[in-house]
């Protein structure tokens, strides 16, 4: 069974869309899988974005991760939750895409994505026009099978070295094959910027029980996220936390992965003290 459309798409129903400007939409957890991180959350606000905004260019071009000013976690999502997906257009021609956008369950936000930018790419170098056409009639009529999903594989990060409570070193391996790359993108297979997100916020997570071995820290925001290459299958990243400052209540680390001496992405996780 042909992965597309199935193994990385987070939209299952548009509930309006006035091209290029606004759009609503739904995503329903699959009940059955293990987890959906809060990083798959705000794929699936990105990719309602995307649809306004190849709506709105005639599915000439798609937009690819680039940068995110602010990504906040106010809540959190399990497997069986309706995801309400909201998205404000500022920006959608053939060069990039512009925007805010929220997901609620329940009417509760659980994440807020901030001064957004996705780059455009050609259509063609990624994707058959014609079936992400077809998709999006799909979407805005009868909707689509909001149980395709079946979780994306397990994948960790390895820890090299550092300096104990100021750094920490490591290695990131994209997977060689996995189910997602059939569908992100058929033409040209990219490692998720969202994977690469949560992969990091891990490595923060994990070097923050250095910084403070006591203290049990909780994503609050990802803040000047920016992705500058595409990860193909089998990518190998070093990987890089450092912190950047902290106080009573708030611990803030960057996280930088590279190729070699190239820098590849850059996020500042803001992390706070569960209580």
């Amino acid at each position: 069974m042909s992965q597309h459309f199935r193994a990385f798409s987070f939209v299952d129903r548009i509930l309006a869309d006035e091209t290029g400007k606004s759009i609503s939409g739904r995503y329903a957890i699959p009940a059955g899988i293990a987890d959906f991180p809060l990083s798959l959350v705000s794929e699936a606000i990105g990719q309602l974005a995307a649809w306004s905004s190849m709506a709105a260019t005639g599915f000439e071009v798609r937009p690819v991760a680039g940068i995110a000013g602010r990504v906040e976690f106010p809540g959190t999502v399990k497997p069986g939750d309706v995801l309400e997906l909201e998205a404000t257009l500022v920006k959608a021609d053939l060069e990039a895409v512009g925007y805010d956008g929220l997901a609620k369950v329940n009417g509760e936000t659980v994440v807020r994505l901030l001064d957004t930018l996705g780059p455009m790419v050609p259509m063609v170098d990624f994707d058959d026009p014609e079936a992400m056409r077809g998709r999006y009639e799909l979407l805005t009529t009868t909707g689509a099978d909001p149980f395709a999903f079946g979780g994306v594989p397990l994948m960790n990060t390895e820890k090299t070295g550092g300096i104990p409570g100021e750094s920490a070193e490591g290695v990131l391996r994209v997977p060689e094959s996995a189910a997602f790359f059939g569908d992100h993108f058929p033409r040209n297979p990219v490692f998720p910027g969202t994977l690469l997100m949560n992969l990091k916020l891990g490595f923060a997570l994990d070097f923050a029980k250095e910084v403070e071995p006591d203290t049990t820290w909780k994503p609050a925001a990802a803040c000047d996220v920016k992705l500058r290459s595409f990860m193909p299958p089998g990518e190998v990243l070093d990987l890089k936390a450092e912190v950047e400052s902290r106080d009573e209540s708030l611990l803030r680390v960057i996280v930088t992965t590279r190729k070699g001496k190239r820098l590849n992405s850059s996020a500042k996780f803001e992390l706070v003290r569960r209580t």
